[in-house]
């Protein structure tokens, strides 16, 4: 914390200890905690006045509720240390603090502000042993007890971690700990909640004898408290229980021995009373306890738990049950087997499908689940929750599930899609009163498809390549799909593609069934589906396949199903759609479906050369931000896939270049300015490229990455300083810093550098920096050759803000030598060597880079603008800011203050 924020802080909590005041935004308490949690150890030494901020605020319960509160916390925070909780000790400050008795008496318990900020204070002071014994003699384990089951979410749940937080942290550490990993006599580390605090064991034997023994109470009181509490008394009562199984769930994840043994032991009674009961409600907070106990290793108890769960007679709680074992569990073959059954068993009675042979235990719950299934909205949630699930079934061994080979689960979810679709006769041994509820659900529909998606790569899912394909293509053709089953169903067919890539045995007959439904939805009415159609015809181009013939032969996807018919006039076709949705699509589909002959160098058709007119007209035209980025990324993938660099295609595609740079470098939306600057350095690497001193730019842009986000300071460093440069002679330098002034890349990078989005800012200082350590030796001593290299800046717009900034510094610069100074409008501004040009002005480019203080700017757009707004001393100057405009007599009535830095 700097010394202007300690300076600022005392009048701060006069403000904010002042009953009579109060603060427009209560957040910027919540955020002054954190600045204080930032602060760690040394915050009471280094603001000794929050000493006596808190007492004045304990001592008067006239203060607002949420200072109360922050106050409680920051007391928390105080007191982590036991110097911080020995000096409120000292001023008698910590009973009044924690004295929940006395908040009840001023009616402001009530308040659940007041009670979590009592509990997330208490949590904060005790990470020593001192703070234990004070609790323990304080009697609080009682009063946070009744806050577990309170009233209010984030109070019980604050207290639910509280709890947590007393047995994990003061648990004994053993001198073997439960990773086999010896730890110290003298000294251990715990961790919670992510932070790590430092205790000290045995330095003082009867501390730790008599802090064991405050910690043993702890841990019966709790235990008993759980295991009388666990099962309701009445139905009412789930809430309490509810509550109970999550902090048990949370205790058992984390315990060490002997604490997991203790509480194990302890609730486990109630816990098999639970279990009998059959509460649905509490199915899935339960399997989180057990399957939370069973991590740590086999046991007999939890054994017996989990089987009394997967034998449950509700069936909805059953397929559960086994849904959370399957995906979470410590699976052992018996438990496996049987939740895989489980969940198997509603596919088997709707789809007739012989899934589970002579299974015993399924017979068992066939009779229940069928009379479940009969009821619709039952059974559209039981057959959704298997089918989320099939994939999992599918990885079990098969010496465990003898009777189901995956094969046979994708002829179940196969025969279960055609059921939706409205065909019976997919189910001649299926119990038609069940397998009809499921008869046009999309919500089923959609599940199926998700997991025939998934289940592409079990074993031996490549035989029913066939078969799946049909079925999608039935789907595909269907009237009655909506938009997001056949999007799925593209999905679906892509993935089987990608991963079976052998499509010999997809007949000629199913080709033209794909070929007829490509065409019929790329002209469908609703835009959801032209964007999904055009999207799978640019995703079929960049998967490859094999075709079996006299020797095996690899090709794309489009070309091997598609055959004759193009997609290109297609695509084409779909660059005019009314929704740029379509549009974006359209063209990010061409670019996968043209890559191949890019790449090939193959002359360009008369069709593609009308295709780059297209997307420059969208560039230039589009209302739409989403199709205008696409195209940029067009040319992006056509200059990175081109296999020759003088193939008659060439020409066109850097004049193409030229003015995606020039249109792109001013768009309105910054994703495309950004596509803009990527193109630019594609132009940079290519001209550079071989120059030693050039540094190639980072694949992974933290700016792409996340724009808008704080990033670190060395995320944009450049690390040319220390490199041994070879500069290239004066004329091949000039002539390639010409080119790309003539491509317009400098001026594309002149005008981001001032942009109004930090994002395109950011990258076009990075690249400005590389071109100058690239071409521009330091010291500036430039050839005749290189001075002559100028680039035109406009008179207006951002040629105005680089030649105010040139004018600037040349204002600063002591030398004279070669500058020549043209006044701006304002009279203020002049260029680095610069000279008149029209309407424009030309301004040297090695002169301008090396005076535009890129270094500086760098530093400023990686800090982002948080660094000033959202600041520990911005945060003070508001506080005190808008106390002062509220006590202001001149203000208006109703006039709002609002602290803005949130």
């Amino acid at each position: 914390m700097d010394q202007e924020c300690v300076s600022l802080l005392p009048r701060v909590c006069e403000v904010l200890a002042d009953s009579s005041k109060s603060l427009p935004d209560d957040t910027s308490l919540e955020k002054l905690l954190d600045w204080f949690t930032e602060a760690g150890r040394s915050l009471l030494e280094t603001c000794p006045c929050l000493l006596d901020f808190v007492s004045t605020v304990v001592n008067n319960t006239d203060s607002d509720p949420s200072v109360i509160s922050f106050t409680l916390r920051l007391s928390g925070l105080l007191t982590a240390t036991e110097d911080g909780f020995k000096k409120l000790q000292e001023r008698s400050v910590l009973d009044l603090v924690f004295n929940f008795q006395r908040w009840q008496e001023a009616g402001l318990w009530e308040d659940p502000c007041i009670r979590i900020g009592w509990i997330q204070g208490l949590r904060g002071t005790l990470q020593h042993p001192k703070a234990l014994s004070f609790f323990v003699q304080s009697d609080f384990i009682k009063p946070l007890l009744q806050l577990q089951t309170d009233s209010s979410l984030f109070v019980a749940s604050a207290a639910n971690h509280m709890l947590a937080h007393i047995l994990l942290f003061f648990q004994p550490v053993s001198p073997a700990g439960s990773n086999g990993i010896h730890k110290k006599d003298q000294y251990a580390e715990r961790t919670y909640s992510g932070i790590k605090t430092a205790i000290t064991l045995d330095s003082d034997p009867a501390l730790t004898t008599e802090t064991n023994a405050k910690y043993t109470a702890v841990v019966v009181a709790i235990s008993e408290y759980l295991k009388e509490s666990l099962v309701p008394k009445e139905k009412t009562k789930l809430h309490q229980s509810l509550q109970i199984l999550k902090l048990l769930a949370l205790l058992l994840a984390q315990a060490r021995p002997p604490l997991r043994d203790t509480l194990l032991r302890t609730v486990a009674d109630s816990l098999e009373e639970l279990v009998t009961a059959g509460y649905s409600q509490l199915t899935l907070p339960l399997m989180d306890v057990i399957l939370a106990a069973n991590s740590s290793g086999p046991d007999e108890c939890v054994a017996r738990l989990l089987s009394s769960m997967l034998n449950a007679n509700k069936p909805a709680d059953l397929i559960h049950a086994a849904a959370a074992y399957l995906r979470r569990g410590r699976l052992d073959a018996v438990h496996t087997a049987q939740a895989a059954r489980i969940l198997l068993l509603p596919i088997d009675i709707i789809t007739g499908q012989t899934l589970l042979g002579t299974d015993t235990t399924a017979d068992e719950h066939r009779v229940l689940m069928v009379e479940q299934l009969k009821n619709k909205t039952s059974c559209v949630s039981m057959i959704c929750v298997c089918l989320t699930n099939t994939p999992h079934i599918t990885l079990v061994p098969p010496d465990v599930l003898l009777t189901c080979h995956p094969a046979f689960v994708v002829l179940a979810v196969l025969s279960l899609l055609r059921i939706c679709s409205g065909d019976s006769s997919s189910s001649p041994t299926g119990c038609r009163e069940v397998y009809r509820n499921v008869i046009g659900s999309g919500k089923v529909q959609k599940c199926a498809l998700e997991a025939l998606t998934a289940l592409s790569s079990s074993p031996g899912a490549k035989d029913k390549m066939n078969e799946v394909f049909t079925l999608l293509i039935q789907y595909l053709d269907n009237p009655d799909s909506d938009p997001t089953v056949i999007h799925k169903s593209y999905k679906a067919l892509i993935k089987w593609l990608s991963v079976c890539t052998d499509v010999s045995s997809i007949t000629d007959q199913l080709r033209q069934d794909l070929i007829r439904v490509v065409q019929k939805r790329v002209c469908d009415m609703r835009w959801e589906v032209r964007d999904s159609t055009v999207e799978f015809l640019g995703q079929l181009a960049g998967v490859q396949v094999f075709l079996k013939s006299a020797e095996e032969e690899a090709c794309r996807a489009s070309e091997a199903l598609l055959g004759g018919c193009s997609t290109t006039p297609l695509l084409r076709e779909a660059l005019q759609d009314p929704e740029s949705y379509v549009r974006a699509s359209a063209t990010s589909a061409l670019a996968q479906t043209l890559s191949h002959s890019w790449q090939q160098g193959a002359a360009l058709t008369q069709e593609e050369t009308e295709i780059v007119n297209r997307l420059l007209e969208i560039l230039s035209e589009d209302t739409e931000g989403f199709a205008r980025r696409a195209v940029v990324q067009y040319f992006i993938a056509w200059f990175s896939s081109r296999s020759s660099h003088k193939h008659p295609s060439s020409s066109l595609l850097m004049n193409s270049v030229h003015s995606v740079i020039s249109k792109g470098s001013v768009d309105l939306d910054w994703e495309v300015k950004v596509h803009t600057l990527q193109l630019a350095e594609l132009l940079l690497d290519e001209t550079f490229s071989g120059h030693q001193g050039y540094k190639k730019g980072s694949d992974t842009d933290p700016a792409s990455l996340h724009p808008y986000g704080v990033v670190s300071d060395q995320a944009y460093t450049l690390h040319t300083h220390n490199l041994q440069r070879t500069n290239m002679e004066g004329s091949d330098s000039a002539g390639a810093l010409s080119n790309l002034v003539e491509q317009g890349v400098f001026s594309a990078l002149l005008s981001g550098l001032v942009d109004c989005d930090r994002p395109v800012g950011l990258k076009a200082c990075r690249l400005l920096i590389t071109v100058r350590e690239t071409v521009c030796p330091l010291p500036l001593d430039a050839t005749a050759a290189m001075a002559t290299v100028t680039c035109e800046l406009p008179g207006w717009g951002w040629g105005q803000e680089i030649r105010n900034i040139l004018g600037r510094k040349k204002n600063n610069q002591t030398k004279e030598a070669d500058i020549v100074v043209d006044s701006g409008e304002d009279g203020e501004v002049g260029e680095v060597g610069a000279s008149e040009s029209g309407d424009g002005l030309c301004v040297s480019v090695c002169d301008a880079l090396s005076c535009l203080q890129l270094d500086e700017t760098l530093d400023v757009l990686t800090q982002s603008s948080d660094h000033v707004h959202n600041s520990l001393l911005s945060l003070l100057q508001d506080i005190l800011t808008s106390n002062a405009a509220h006590t202001h007599s001149d203000r208006e009535q109703g006039e709002e203050v609002i602290v803005d830095c949130y």
